[in-house]
């Protein structure tokens, strides 16, 4: 499929895997309106579709993953133009934020600003070794508005995400594997193949209980332990007494793999 500028593409041999491809190569995937609305789009069409279990999200440019806010088009806009675009960005990141299902970023070369963004907005970030990534908006004049002072404070504690967001500096993918903001640093070229393995792994197992596991630790991420232990209870709940519980016990005894309901 198609969605503009950012293409949907399935993997595996039920297709449960699905991949969003920035394809913007022109412009190193820079997030302008157009991108935005695409990748808003994108994310809607995925999110509502029960048979995907995991999502990678990629680009089509070797030395760019995304690099951002289009710079280019926002030194035309009017203030009103500035305020249109905003919800649009918005939704962009929460789409990819929002999806129900595990989502893994593949970043081979700069994910920058908005690109690291969309990164962040993932559950894990796999980054070739060549990477480089960075919240450098503070050098133009604004601040991260994509999830990023949220998103990676929540990452790496205070003062790491502090460094990264007031020095506007930019740093390898080993630096930022040490800091905690990535979680996985592969050879150059090779982090698409990592990540669509790490989705497939993902995708093997109960789609009920991987939807719902993801449910129970976002939403228990920010309350207290008591909260977070009965939203917990809740999920469980909601999963143990589904079909894929029946045929994960059912499988385990019989010795065999699960053919999961995904209900």
């Amino acid at each position: 499929m198609t969605t503009d500028l950012v293409r949907i593409e399935r993997h595996g041999e039920d297709g449960h895997v699905a991949e969003l491809v920035l394809d913007r190569p022109e412009a190193m995937n820079a997030v302008s309106t157009e991108m935005a609305h695409a990748l808003g789009r994108a994310t809607r069409e995925v999110a509502g579709d029960p048979t995907v279990r995991a999502v990678v999200v990629s680009s089509t440019h070797p030395k760019a993953f995304c690099v951002g806010a289009d710079l280019k088009e926002r030194n035309s806009f009017t203030d009103e133009q500035l305020r249109a675009q905003r919800p649009l960005a918005q939704a962009a990141y929460r789409g990819v934020l929002d999806l129900p299902v595990p989502v893994v970023a593949a970043v081979d070369g700069y994910a920058l600003g908005g690109g690291f963004e969309i990164a962040l907005s993932c559950d894990l970030v796999v980054c070739g070794e060549a990477a480089v990534v960075g919240l450098p908006e503070v050098s133009v004049g604004v601040i991260p508005g994509g999830g990023g002072t949220q998103l990676l404070t929540r990452r790496v504690g205070w003062s790491r995400a502090a460094r990264m967001v007031f020095t506007a500096q930019r740093f390898t993918a080993q630096e930022a594997h040490d800091l905690g903001a990535v979680d996985e640093v592969v050879p150059a070229g090779t982090a698409r193949e990592r990540a669509l393995e790490l989705a497939t792994v993902v995708a093997g197992n109960s789609p009920v209980g991987v939807r719902n596991a993801k449910a129970a630790m976002r939403r228990g991420f920010d309350t207290d332990l008591a909260a977070g232990l009965r939203i917990e209870d809740e999920m469980w709940a909601a999963t143990a007494f589904s079909a894929d519980r029946a045929e994960g016990v059912a499988a385990f005894n019989e010795k065999r793999r699960p053919q999961w309901p995904g209900r």
